[in-house]
C-alpha cells in the first residue's frame, strides 16, 4: 500500500512538516510506503512548505515595534509570510493588539527587501493576520507601487472573503468591538475608492481581497494575482500527481470546521482524492458535529483526535497523537 500523507499544521501545536512525519512513522510501523508532502493553504506555514526561510529582515512590527522577520529567496523567487511581519502573534493575541493601529506596513518593507535582492517574483502567503488596514500601510512601505507591475506578485489567499466584508468577518477575531468593526468598515470603503481612483482597480469585485484584514485587495490594486493557496501550494508539490500516484490519503488540521472544505487544505485534498477515486483519511485535532457528518457521508474517515484521547493529550503530545490515530486508521482500511 502506497499512502500520500498531506496534512497542513495543527496550531499551536506541530507544523504540516511534524504532522506528515508522524503519519509516516505509523506507515513504517505498518510497513507500508508514506510520501510525506506538508501543505498549507496560504497562510501560516506556507514558507516553511515552499522550503524554509534563508533571509531574515527587521522590519515594523503590527504596532510599530521592530520585529526579526524570516522569508526566502529562492533564485530570482522570494516568498514571504505576512505573520512573520504583521501577525497577530507577533502583539500576544487579541487581548493585546489594537485592530484600529494594526498596520501590514511591515509586510510591505520585506517585498521592497525582495526586490532590492533581485527577485522578479514575490509570493505572499495570508493569514494570521493582526491587521484590517486594507493593505494601506504595506502599500505606504513600497519606494514605487507602481514598480511591483514589472514582476510576477502571487497573492496567496486562505480566504474568499471580499475587501469590505473583512472587518466584519475577521476583526472580531484581532480584538475589534463591534464600534471598532464599523469604524474598520468605513475605512476600507473609503480605500476600495481610493485604489479605484489611484490604480484603477475596483478590489470590492474581487473574491478574496479581503483576506488578512484586505492586504489581498492593497496588493491586487497593485498588480497582484489573487490566487487560492492551497491551490499555489498543490501545484508546486506535485499534489495532484502523487495523489494519483498513491492507493490512500491522509490529510488534516488543527480543527475541522465548514472552512475547512472552502478553500482550505482539507477541502482541496478532499476534491484531488475524489477526482483520483481515493480513500480518504481527515486526522483533525477537534471536529465540528457537521462537517464531520458530511465529510462520512461522502465516505471519508474522520478522526478527531480531542474524541479518541480526550481534550488534554492531543495538546501535550500531539505527535504522538496523529500517529496512532493515522497507523489505527490505515489498519482498518
Amino acid at each position: 500500500m502506497r499512502v500520500v500523507a498531506a496534512l497542513d499544521k495543527f496550531r499551536g501545536t506541530v507544523t504540516a512538516a511534524e504532522a506528515v512525519a508522524a503519519v509516516g512513522h505509523a506507515g513504517w510501523e505498518l510497513g507500508v510506503d508514506v510520501d510525506e508532502v506538508p501543505v498549507s493553504d496560504g497562510g501560516e506555514g506556507l514558507l516553511d512548505v515552499l522550503g524554509g526561510p534563508n533571509r531574515t529582515s527587521v522590519v515594523t512590527g503590527p504596532l510599530g515595534r521592530p520585529v526579526e522577520a524570516a522569508w526566502r529567496l529562492d533564485g530570482r523567487t522570494a516568498i514571504i509570510e505576512m505573520a512573520r511581519a504583521s501577525g497577530l502573534a507577533l502583539v500576544g493575541g487579541p487581548e493585546r493588539n489594537d485592530p484600529l493601529r494594526a498596520s501590514t506596513i511591515g509586510t510591505g518593507q520585506l517585498i521592497e527587501r525582495a526586490l532590492e535582492q533581485g527577485a522578479r517574483r514575490v509570493i505572499v502567503g495570508l493569514g494570521g493576520s493582526a491587521t484590517t488596514d486594507g493593505g494601506l500601510g504595506a502599500l505606504e512601505a513600497l519606494r514605487s507601487p507602481n514598480r511591483l507591475r514589472q514582476v510576477e506578485l502571487d497573492v496567496a489567499c486562505d480566504v474568499r472573503t471580499r475587501f469590505v466584508d473583512a472587518a466584519e468577518v475577521f476583526a472580531p477575531q484581532k480584538g475589534a468591538t463591534r464600534a471598532q468593526v464599523a469604524l474598520l468598515t468605513a475605512r476600507l470603503q473609503q480605500l476600495a475608492r481610493r485604489y479605484r481612483e489611484e490604480y484603477g482597480v475596483d478590489v470590492t469585485e474581487l473574491e478574496g481581497a479581503g483576506a488578512a484584514g484586505g492586504l489581498a485587495g492593497g496588493l491586487a490594486a497593485i498588480g497582484g494575482r489573487l490566487v487560492p493557496g492551497f491551490e499555489l501550494v498543490a501545484e508546486h508539490v506535485e499534489l495532484e500527481e502523487r495523489i494519483a500516484a498513491a492507493d490512500v490519503v491522509v490529510t488534516g488540521e488543527g480543527h475541522l470546521d465548514a472552512q475547512s472544505l472552502d478553500g482550505k487544505v482539507v477541502g482541496g485534498v478532499r476534491d484531488l482524492t475524489r477526482a483520483a477515486g481515493r480513500p480518504l483519511i481527515v486526522i483533525a485535532g477537534d471536529a465540528d458535529t457537521d462537517v464531520r457528518a458530511e465529510l462520512t457521508a461522502d465516505g471519508v474517515t474522520v478522526v478527531s483526535l480531542v474524541e479518541r484521547f480526550g481534550p488534554e493529550r492531543p495538546l501535550r503530545e500531539p505527535r504522538w497523537c496523529i500517529e496512532h490515530a493515522a497507523r489505527d486508521a490505515l489498519r482498518a482500511l
